[in-house]
């Protein structure tokens, strides 16, 4: 009996608990992606293969298991290279399945010939061809593997296109189980009673949760850690959740000042790059003690000498550290002055941000759209986020309740990432957790990234809201006058600003023209029906086009966006 090399691609995939497959196919692949079909792998065609590997990675980071991106050879390939970098550094499981050129035109410049495994290498944990056909559930095996242990990432497996109909004999294939869940490590314990020493003589502690603690399913440990002892904590964005925002402890309102005053800091998961300041005055005491938390060595140190280093899954550790505090019955206690002075600042800027969500002035500021937004979406909706203010105000005004439930720009900052993860937590959400709304919040400039996904969501009839905050631009843009103003100086462009985009763009009619729903709203109460609306209709998807003041602004900044002076 024989087996073709696409049947053995979807077999091993299969075997390996493998589940979406998010791709365009053409030469050579087409073949592999009906073979994984014929499984019982989801197939999602998207329409650009960069949407495709950032839907397949986000499968990655809510379900544990990476998702598959398929994609052709060369420019195929290199499109997907976004989807890669971006699962790498957030740490996210990925695998991408590349067709590449016949092995007997090598050199010969074939159709779309690229060195295609060694361009692999920057992004990838691994980036293999597999040597016959009877190697490649082996190299699968090896490949999903390699993207779940340790700190996850993406893994890339090249097969050159004749050996996707090529067939071989069953019984000289070498079949793989299903590989073992990833081994949960602890940390050192000396390391945690020195970690919880720290703790204790503290004057002013704070946690800090990462993507790392929401990937690892910590949330019930670090809920019970931050109840025992009283911490006051700062999630990071995609960390939203794992202990609701709406929690006593949660500081995020008062962020700065937490950062800046803090005389322990407990890293959970959470890196000291770019996103917390690198840990670095005039951001954080010159003397801050770091006790780090990380499934990575390689992490522990980074830019501040560390006091603790706990190396192991934040599940795990968090437990760990949990059997210390119950032993010690420490708690901080909750009527300090750092309390006092966190309380203050976080009372002070909520006031701040409610009183620009009540202008009643139009057009719209951002502040009033997200409060409006958050009166009328559903609390247990996934929350995709991206644009420049609108992702950064709507961190702050947006809150979550449940982990794994916020996605956005993430560590590498990447623009384009909205529609195809919002593909990919609806693909998981209509089969793990019915009746779960996924709720993708753009900016007008993030929206035209991937704005052609919209077919794809109709065509899979996935109820997805898509909100477009649109200022014309990106940071800023020109309402219709001034732009009418500025087109009189000339060619546009030679004088158009080049944050501007086309004013006024009806961005809802993308989605009414694939049979979705579009409502282009410009006051308080417009915005008000269509949310109604959309969330009430739990089969169609639907976007509405928020008109707001093109120069409409954040208050002070708090998270600059690419603005290199403040960081």
């Amino acid at each position: 009996e024989v087996v073709s090399g696409a049947q053995l691609i979807a077999q091993a995939l299969r075997a390996q608990n493998i589940e979406y497959m998010f791709g365009v196919v053409g030469i050579p692949v087409t073949e592999i992606a009906i073979a994984a079909q014929a499984v019982g792998i989801k197939y999602v065609g998207m329409r650009n293969e960069q949407a495709a590997c950032y839907a397949a990675s986000a499968v990655g980071y809510l379900t544990g298991r990476p998702g598959v991106c398929l994609v052709v050879s060369g420019p195929g390939f290199l499109h997907a290279l976004g989807g890669m970098a971006n699962a790498t550094i957030n740490c996210w499981p990925l695998i991408v399945i590349g067709g590449s050129s016949d092995r007997n035109q090598e050199t010969m410049g074939a159709f779309q010939e690229f060195p295609q495994v060694e361009a692999g290498r920057l992004y990838n944990k691994l980036s293999v061809r597999p040597s016959s056909l009877e190697a490649i559930p082996a190299v699968i095996e090896k490949a999903v593997r390699t993207s779940m242990y340790g700190r996850p990432g993406s893994c890339y497996i090249d097969i050159p296109g004749d050996f996707v109909n090529l067939q071989v004999n069953k019984s000289s294939v070498k079949y793989m189980e299903c590989c073992l869940p990833p081994p949960i490590s602890m940390a050192e314990h000396s390391a945690v009673s020195k970690a919880a020493s720290v703790i204790a003589l503290s004057k002013q502690p704070l946690l800090i949760i990462g993507k790392g603690a929401a990937y690892s399913h910590a949330e019930n440990n670090i809920r019970k850690l931050v109840d025992l002892c009283g911490l006051p904590f700062l999630p990071t964005p995609m960390a939203k959740g794992v202990v609701p925002d709406n929690h006593p402890n949660c500081v995020a309102a008062a962020r700065s000042t937490a950062l800046q005053n803090a005389d322990v800091i407990i890293l959970l998961g959470a890196r000291l790059n770019w996103i917390l300041h690198f840990g670095l005055p005039p951001r954080y005491q010159q003397d801050v003690k770091v006790i780090q938390i990380d499934i990575c060595a390689e992490e522990l140190g980074n830019n501040v000498r560390p006091a603790a280093t706990l190396l192991g899954d934040i599940k795990a550790v968090t437990e760990q550290l949990l059997e210390e505090f119950n032993k010690r019955s420490w708690k901080y206690p909750s009527n300090s002055e750092w309390w006092q002075k966190l309380r203050g600042k976080i009372k002070n800027n909520e006031e701040r941000s409610k009183g620009l969500a009540l202008q009643k002035s139009l057009p719209m500021n951002y502040y009033t759209v997200f409060h409006h937004i958050r009166e009328l979406i559903p609390k247990d909706c996934i929350l995709v986020s991206e644009g420049a203010n609108t992702m950064d105000i709507g961190r702050t005004m947006l809150p979550n309740f449940y982990p794994r439930q916020r996605l956005d720009a993430g560590t590498f900052g990447t623009m384009g990432v909205g529609l195809g993860f919002a593909i990919a937590a609806a693909m998981v959400a209509r089969d793990h957790t019915p009746g779960r709304r996924v709720v993708c919040i753009e900016g007008d400039s993030a929206f035209g990234f991937s704005g052609m996904e919209v077919e794809t969501i109709c065509r899979y009839n996935l109820p997805i809201l898509i909100i477009v905050v649109n200022n014309n631009g990106i940071y800023t843009g020109l309402d219709a006058n001034s732009w009418e103003e500025v087109l009189k100086f000339g060619d546009p462009a030679t004088c158009v600003p080049p944050v501007s985009l086309l004013p006024n763009a009806h961005y809802e009619k993308i989605m009414s023209a694939f049979g979705g729903k579009g409502y282009f709203v410009k006051t308080p109460e417009e915005l008000q029906n269509a949310l109604k609306t959309s969330v009430t209709d739990k089969q169609t998807p639907s976007l509405i086009n928020v008109m707001i003041d093109p120069q409409s602004e954040r208050k002070k900044q708090e998270f600059p966006w690419l603005t290199r002076s403040n960081l």
